[in-house]
Formats: structure tokens, C-alpha cells, sequence
């Protein structure tokens, strides 16, 4: 027997994501994984225990279907797709590529129509099929060889519905009165109307009763009262119901057997996804030989580690299986050299042969994480594969110094390039001890990270895909997380020599993989004279820290904390009854069943009322307690998150902030901000602006700097699309949104509006995004037909930019991937992907990040030449801040006027462009006033 498996992509996807909802997979990246994961483990299971000889996966394609035509407002009740979701899908689809699984689906027609549609097809043609599903609609379907196959939950078996199960539990003759019973009942999810006061009981009996719709118009005289009048009064709607409840077909697809065939998956593509993903444990249960190799140029980007294997769709851990994989080489089964070095004598020796290198990797032990703060213990050295050498501090000071001086005078050879995996932290370390490093920098971390944007950049994870080799892990000599895990400083040095030999052993095998590329690339300059130079800068401005004005945030806190008590009492006088404003539960009880705000109130997974923003925001003007509970919350986040948690970050040695600059995170090039987060303080809301307000300048001899970039990525994409109309409004100082609206509006510059400025503003920065007509309606709260017009007229009157664009998506398909002005990469894979929604992403990131990016690396030239400006002229002024597209400074305030003056030049003339870069500054005492 021919056993076809059809699978409902979007059906199962959604109930992996929400399976996991209380207990999501997290990756380092914050991406949630959810959904890839339950989804793979789902279809690999499938083939696993059902064996079939034919199998397919069938997605929902965006657009319109035949049902909104017939019914505008189908599905219209459904949320937006969640972003965890959406980012999931091209995942999903690269994975089935390598399964040698096809995905299919039909431009018009949902899933359940192609999946019906070859169903019934699948049928006549000898096979037996199985609609693997969780969707009830799919019963109507049923028949002697067609199945409908419910996947497990919870720890329960799958169901398999045929005819019989439908009859059960639908109480019907046959299958197809599923149909009638749908169509009487309605569908919220899909919003199918149904006949109000009919529910599946009610639809049920009636079937059971008259046989069909039409059976129960036929017989309409039996029926009574309230019943017999909304049966009658919502004929139309019932009908048209039946319609949209009937799955399709025959949609446009014919059955290909030999398309379908079940065959082994692609070893070497199911290893290269799977190991960038992490799915370790999977990728055993997959392939025959996972062990068979990693792929060391893989450019996707990585998801989730594979620590262990999930309840598909229980929600929770059956069974976490720590990963072993006796493939990889490790440390006792290679062989090495590595020696711990304790006395003087023995250092000296090492030193000499250091200095007669031309490259050295280097690995700090320390104390924690924290650089300012951390204690070095150690330093390991390698310049050759499989050896290392691990010096160990001295605790007593005399000794301590020495070792200092011997190892100043490799650390100061500006001939010898010094390597690492993420060389700013080690560079701190030494800072901490008077050690400077001169000479050229390579970075292992950093250098991955241009190479593979999007991948992970730690060093286990590179050395496993790269090298094939599992280094021991940090737990090994400390123990896991938690309260009695050790500290390093509590190791002896005998048992961490091994370990940090390893390490740098490791990194400088990294290092000759990453050299070769980075300098046989596109790289070498972007690498050596930006991303290199960088790390310096923001070393200096990491241990700079700025000044917060503690007391300032504490007194704001306790105005804070008078306003929340305030706003409480007013919400709980407003709801009548005593609740914690804090309960999403109890909150959710006082506003749809006390308040019975609204009586079509939607639930969560777990029984209680949604109150989130969203979902409240909806409500806002259907009653006043509306908006004070929107308000006590974002007034409750911004004092936790911000008022209260700065002041605790505060340095005890410093007396100021510290923030941590990481390079290698956002794909498109630009620097992130950790602990804090410098760059999300809101300057929006009044009380928001507080916060900037306590950054301030450390003494009366200071003032704090800021300078901005004016409109940066508007004039970068004026310069890439060369559209002479936006240069010329640029090099002639006019407003540019203004001069966007007078060009869209067809009006002279001075007839201009703040109403079509604004919406020339929102035009120009959307453009960038790929906004469309739809989306530029929402924000402007316009038509679409008029969101449609403006944006079709900034096209006619900018038309360089429109082709520009169009010439990005078309290079980014040849290539797959697109590049910045310092040939900065963003792979785009998915860019010729058949599905619509993964395209159109790809094709958003084709225009977007050549722009970003370059954004991105314009301030980072500003900032080295800046940096080296102030050091050789020897400045007291300091550079503190970098801010999405402002620099913050704190100026000595004899040195302001020439700063300025600095400043401007440097940020302007950074890259010279067709287009003049402009920079607006302002000097205060704090930030929210010089920005």
C-alpha cells in the first residue's frame, strides 16, 4: 500500500510554538526556536514510526485566497503572526530542503485545500493518506483511505480519525456533514459567522435531526421561538458559512507521484543546518552519520542549542540528554604540549622565545566576567598547534611585579601581532595590571563575525564546527552555575594550566583558518583598519564609564513610586472592587467580568484573559480605566528597568557607569549596548527624558557633548541610488521632508504643510524598511488608496530610488547576499525562496542593510579617527557614548570650542559620499540638554 503524509506547515508550526510557550528555547541570541524544533521533532517522528513511502509539507502562501473574496472579513479576528514565528519559517524550509522533503503550496488556496485537493486525488490513485493536523475542519475529509492523523500531546499517543472516529465524534452519518455542522456553528479563529445562538451541541443535533443545511431549511416550520427566528433572519449568513467551512478540491495542483517519494535526507545539508542550528541530539535521531563532518562555512544564521530532547507538544522536558558526541576530538585524544610556567626563571625563557615570533595567541585567566573588576590569574600563550603555555600570577607582590615586567616587554613588541577570542576583554585584564599591548590586533571572534554574520561566534562552538574538536568546558573546573560554583582563584594552577593552554591553543588554530579568509576576501580592510582599530576605542570607552547623578534617579524614583500609588488608587475607585493592578489574572477578571469591557474578550492558552499592551490598547476609549492601567505600566517598567536599576550599576571604584559595547552581534554592522543598555533609553516620554537628564557631566570643569548625524541613511540612500533630486535638496540645505512633501504633493516649498511634511517624513524613513501602502495607512491612520497614491508619487518623483531598490533585490538574487559601502556582507539565502513571506523578508534586508550597515560602519571610522585625534593631541575630552547615530562626549570645558570643531570635521568627512554628511551638536551639563 502507497502511504502518503501530508503535513499542515503553519497548523503544526503554531502548535509547536505555543507548546512551548511557558518554557520557550532560548538561544544566546535571544532568538526563540520553538517552533523549529517541536516542528522537526513532529515530521521526524512521523517518518520515524509511520514509515511512509510518499510525504509532503504544505504551507499557507501569502495573499489573498478565494474565501476573502467571497467574505472580506475571513480570518479577520486572527492576530498578526507572531515575529518568533515568522522568524522561524525560512528555518523550517531549509530544513525540508535537506530532508528532501517538498513544500508545496498554491497561490489562492490555504493549506487544507491543497492538502484536500491531493487528498482526494491520492485516493483514486491507490494510496492510503494521512492528514497529519490538529485542524477539526480536516474531518469533513475522511473517507475509507483518507486519514485524519492528530499529533501527540501532552505525552498521549497521536490519534488517527477514520470514519468511524469522525462519526463518533462528530455524532454524524458521514464525514461530510462536517461540513454542515461548521457551517451552522461558525469558526471564530477563521471568523466564520455560523448562525448566532448555534454552537457545536446545537449544530450537532440539528444535523443529527435534519441531515444538513439544507436539510434544516427544508424543514424550518419545526422549529421554535428565538431559534427558528435567527435560523430564518441568517439564512444568507449560513449559507455563506457552509461555503466558507468547505474545504476545496480541486485547487490547481496535480498529484506527482515521483515528486513525493520518501526519500533519505541530504546528509551534508541536514549536518550544515542542524549544526548551526545546534540540534545535536536531532540531528542523531536524522542522519545515519552525524558525526560525519561540520560544515566550516556555513553562512545561516544559528538558533538554538540542541541540550535535549522536548515533549513535542507537552510543554515541558520528558527527557534532557546531555550531548555526547564521541566524533570530535579533545583534549585526550590529540597530542599536545602543554607546560605551566610558575617561576621566574621560567618565564624568562618563554619571553624570549615570545619575542622571537611574528604572532602569538593569548588567553587571560581571571577571577569573573567583570573586566574592571577582575582579578588576572594567568596568562596561556600558543604560536603552534598542540602546544601551550600557561604562566601563572604570583600572589606576592615583589614576585607579582616581576612577572609583569618580563611579560610588558612581549606584550609592548609592536612587531608581534597579539591574537584572541575577544581580545577587549584580555586587553582590559592587562589594563588592570599598568600591561599595555601594543602592535597589530586579530580577534578570532571578531573575524568569524565578518566572515559568517549571522552564525554564533563563540570559541567551543567555532572550534566544534572548524576543528572538530570539543574543548574541555569552564564547568569541568568550577562546577555548574550556581551557588557552589567555584572560582577560578580557588583552582590550582596545575589543574587550570590544561584548560588555558587549550584555549589559546585552540584560538590560534581559529586564527590561521580566519587569517587565510579574511585576508583572501573582500575583508582585509573592513577587518584590520575598522572592526580592529574599534576594539581599541571601545576599550577606552568601556573603562571610561560616564557619570549618572544617583541621587537625581533615587528622587525620581520616590516621584515615581507617589505617582503609581496614585494612579493605583484611581484604577481600583474606577473598577468599584479590590485587585492587584499587578495580576494580568486578576486584572483580566475586573475588566471582562466585573467591567464586561468586552463580551468577545479573547483568553490565553492557559483559561485567563490576554492583558497585554496590544490587547489593551484596542480597548483604549471603551472605558477610562483603559488608559491609567496602560499608563501605571509603562510607568512601573520605566522605573524598574531604568530609575532603579541604573543607580545599582553604578561602580564602587569608578563612581560611574560602565557599559559593555559588543561588536559581533547585530548582523548589519552596528554596535549593541549590555549592561546596561545605553542605546533603549527612552527620550520620547516626559518622564523618560528624566532619565537622560541624571547622565552628567562628572565635575564643573566638564560638559557633556553630543553629536549627531543628520538624517544619515536618508543621505546614504540618496548617494547609492544617485537620484539627483534628493542630492540637490541635500546640497542645498533644504528640509528634506519638507521638500519630500512639496515633489509627492505637487506644491511650491513654501505652500507645504506640517500635516504633508509629516507624512513625507514617514515616507522617507519607511522607504528604507520596504514600508507599504498598508502600513504607512496604519501609521497615519489614512486610507490605503491614499497611502497607496503618496507612496506611487514619491516613486514618479524620486524614481532613482525606486530603481535602486529594485536593483538591490535583483543583485541580492544573484549573489544572495548584499553589501556596504566597505563591502560589509548581509547573506540573504532566502532571497529566490518560494515562499512569499521568507522572500519578502530577504528582499526588505536587500534594501535596508546596505544602508544600516553603512551607517554602521561611517560612525565607527568617525569614532577612530576621533579617538586617535584626542590622544595625539592630547586631550582632556573624552569620548564615553556611541548611540545608534550620536556620539557622546564629555568635554573639558577649555578644550570645547576646538572639540566642536574636531568632532564635526571627523563625523562628516568620515566617508565622502555624494551626499554631504551633516552633524548637529550640542554642549550641558546632561545629556538630555546637549542632545
Amino acid at each position: 500500500m502507497k502511504k502518503l503524509f501530508l503535513l499542515d506547515a503553519f497548523a503544526l508550526i503554531y502548535r509547536a510554538h505555543f507548546a512551548f510557550i511557558k518554557n520557550p528555547r532560548i538561544n544566546s541570541k535571544g532568538l526563540n526556536t520553538s517552533a523549529i524544533f517541536g516542528f522537526v521533532n513532529a515530521l521526524n517522528e512521523v517518518i520515524r514510526k509511520e514509515q511512509p513511502t510518499h510525504i509532503a509539507v504544505v504551507f499557507d502562501l501569502p495573499g489573498k485566497g478565494k474565501r476573502e473574496e467571497i467574505f472580506i472579513d475571513y480570518k479577520a479576528n486572527r492576530d498578526e503572526t507572531p515575529e518568533d514565528i515568522r522568524m522561524s519559517i525560512p528555518y523550517i524550509y531549509r530544513i525540508l530542503d535537506a530532508m528532501n522533503i517538498p513544500a508545496l503550496g498554491v497561490e489562492g488556496y490555504e493549506a487544507d485545500d491543497v492538502i484536500g485537493t491531493l487528498a482526494k486525488k491520492a485516493e483514486k490513485a491507490g494510496f492510503q493518506t494521512y492528514m497529519m493536523t490538529p485542524d477539526k475542519d480536516y474531518a469533513q475529509l475522511v473517507s475509507e483511505n483518507i486519514f485524519m492523523y492528530r499529533p501527540s500531546r501532552g505525552g498521549e499517543p497521536p490519534q488517527i480519525w477514520g470514519v468511524e472516529e469522525v462519526k463518533e465524534k462528530f455524532e454524524i452519518e458521514t464525514p461530510d456533514q462536517v461540513i454542515d455542522i461548521l457551517g451552522m456553528w461558525g469558526d471564530a479563529v477563521d471568523n466564520i459567522p455560523g448562525i448566532p445562538g448555534i454552537g457545536e451541541k446545537t449544530a450537532k443535533k440539528l444535523v443529527a435531526e435534519f441531515g444538513s443545511m439544507e436539510g434544516l431549511y427544508e424543514n424550518v416550520d419545526q422549529l421554535k421561538g428565538k431559534q427558528k427566528e435567527n435560523v430564518i433572519a441568517f439564512e444568507k449568513q449560513a449559507r455563506l458559512s457552509k461555503i466558507l467551512a468547505t474545504i476545496i478540491i480541486d485547487a490547481p495542483i496535480e498529484l506527482n507521484e515521483s515528486d513525493l517519494v520518501y526519500e533519505e535526507p541530504n546528509e551534508e545539508k541536514v549536518i550544515e543546518v542542524f549544526s548551526e542550528l545546534e540540534f545535536r541530539t536531532l540531528l542523531s535521531k536524522v542522519v545515519k552519520n552525524p558525526e560525519a563532518s561540520l560544515v566550516p562555512n556555513a553562512s545561516q544564521p544559528n538558533t538554538n542549542s540542541d541540550n535535549g530532547q522536548m515533549s513535542l507538544f507537552g510543554g515541558a522536558s520528558e527527557e534532557v540528554i546531555a550531548e555526547q558526541n564521541e566524533s570530535f576530538k579533545n583534549i585526550e585524544s590529540v597530542a599536545r604540549n602543554y607546560q605551566l610556567i610558575e617561576d621566574a626563571t621560567g618565564l624568562g625563557k618563554l619571553v624570549k622565545d615570545l619575542n622571537q615570533q611574528t604572532s602569538v595567541c593569548f588567553d587571560t585567566e581571571t577571577t569573573g566576567l567583570d573586566d574592571l573588576n577582575a582579578k588576572l590569574l594567568g596568562i596561556a600563550f600558543s604560536w603552534q598547534k598542540g602546544e601551550g603555555y600557561y604562566v601563572a600570577m604570583p600572589k606576592e607582590i615583589n614576585a607579582r611585579k616581576e612577572f609583569k615586567q618580563l611579560l610588558s616587554s612581549f606584550f609592548e613588541n609592536e612587531n608581534i601581532e597579539k591574537i584572541a577570542h575577544n581580545i577587549k576583554y584580555d586587553l582590559s585584564i592587562l589594563k588592570n595590571e599598568k600591561i599595555e599591548v601594543k602592535g597589530k590586533l586579530f580577534d578570532t571572534m571578531i573575524a568569524h563575525y565578518l566572515l559568517e554574520p549571522d552564525q554564533r561566534h563563540g570559541m567551543d562552538y567555532l572550534s566544534e564546527t572548524y576543528l572538530h574538536y570539543k574543548p574541555v568546558s569552564i564547568e569541568t573546573l568550577i562546577g555548574p552555575k550556581g551557588k557552589n560554583q567555584k572560582n577560578m582563584a580557588d583552582i590550582p594552577a596545575q589543574e587550570v594550566s590544561d584548560y588555558a593552554c587549550e584555549d589559546a591553543d585552540v584560538t590560534y588554530q581559529l586564527y590561521e583558518i580566519f587569517k587565510a579568509k579574511i585576508e583572501n576576501s573582500h575583508l582585509t580592510s573592513l577587518f584590520y583598519d575598522v572592526e580592529m582599530p574599534l576594539a581599541r576605542v571601545l576599550l577606552d570607552m568601556e573603562r571610561e564609564g560616564i557619570y549618572i547623578d544617583s541621587d537625581a534617579l533615587n528622587e525620581f524614583s520616590e516621584e515615581l513610586n507617589n505617582e503609581l500609588i496614585t494612579l493605583q488608587e484611581k484604577i481600583l475607585d474606577k473598577a468599584g472592587v479590590e485587585f492587584n493592578v499587578d495580576s494580568p489574572k486578576q486584572l483580566g477578571d475586573v475588566l471582562f467580568e466585573t467591567l464586561k469591557i468586552d463580551e468577545k474578550a479573547k483568553k490565553t492558552k492557559t483559561g485567563q484573559y490576554k492583558t497585554d499592551e496590544a490587547t489593551l490598547s484596542k480597548l483604549e476609549g471603551k472605558h477610562p480605566i483603559i488608559s491609567e492601567i496602560l499608563e501605571y505600566r509603562q510607568m512601573k517598567k520605566l522605573k524598574s528597568t531604568y530609575v532603579d536599576a541604573l543607580p545599582k550599576l553604578v561602580d564602587v571604584k569608578t563612581g560611574r557607569i560602565h557599559t559593555t559595547y559588543a561588536q559581533t552581534v547585530a548582523a548589519t554592522g552596528r554596535l549593541s549596548s549590555n549592561n546596561p543598555n545605553l542605546q533603549n533609553i527612552p527620550i520620547r516620554s516626559t518622564r523618560g527624558k528624566e532619565i537622560r537628564k541624571a547622565f552628567k557631566a562628572s565635575s564643573e570643569h566638564y560638559k557633556i557633548l553630543a553629536a549627531d548625524y543628520s538624517q544619515i541613511e536618508l543621505r546614504i540612500i540618496a548617494a547609492l541610488s544617485k537620484d539627483q533630486g534628493m542630492i540637490d535638496a541635500f546640497k542645498s540645505g533644504q528640509d528634506i521632508h519638507a521638500a519630500t512633501a512639496a515633489k509627492v504633493f505637487d506644491v511650491p516649498l513654501e505652500e507645504v504643510t506640517k500635516d504633508m511634511r509629516s507624512k513625507a517624513k514617514m515616507v522617507n524613513f519607511g522607504i528604507i524598511y520596504g514600508i507599504s501602502a498598508f502600513g504607512l495607512s496604519q501609521r497615519l491612520s489614512i486610507s490605503r488608496t491614499e497611502a497607496k497614491d503618496i507612496i506611487d508619487n514619491y516613486f514618479e518623483k524620486y524614481s532613482r530610488i525606486k530603481e535602486y531598490m529594485d536593483e538591490s533585490i535583483e543583485f541580492a538574487r544573484q549573489h544572495e547576499y548584499v553589501e556596504t559601502i566597505l563591502k560589509r556582507r548581509r547573506y540573504l539565502s532566502n532571497i529566490n525562496a518560494g515562499n512569499g513571506m521568507e522572500r519578502g523578508f530577504a528582499e526588505r534586508n536587500a534594501i535596508n542593510a546596505p544602508i544600516q550597515g553603512s551607517a554602521a560602519d561611517i560612525i565607527k571610522l568617525a569614532m577612530i579617527n576621533i579617538h586617535q585625534k584626542l590622544s595625539e593631541q592630547n586631550f582632556q575630552s573624552k569620548l564615553l557614548l556611541q548611540v545608534h547615530d550620536e556620539l557622546v562626549f564629555e568635554a573639558y570645558i577649555p578644550e570645547i570650542e576646538k572639540l566642536q570643531t574636531l568632532v564635526k570635521y571627523e563625523m562628516e568627512n568620515a566617508l565622502l559620499l555624494d551626499v554631504p554628511l551633516e552633524v548637529e551638536l550640542g554642549t550641558a551639563d546632561n545629556w538630555l540638554d546637549a542632545h
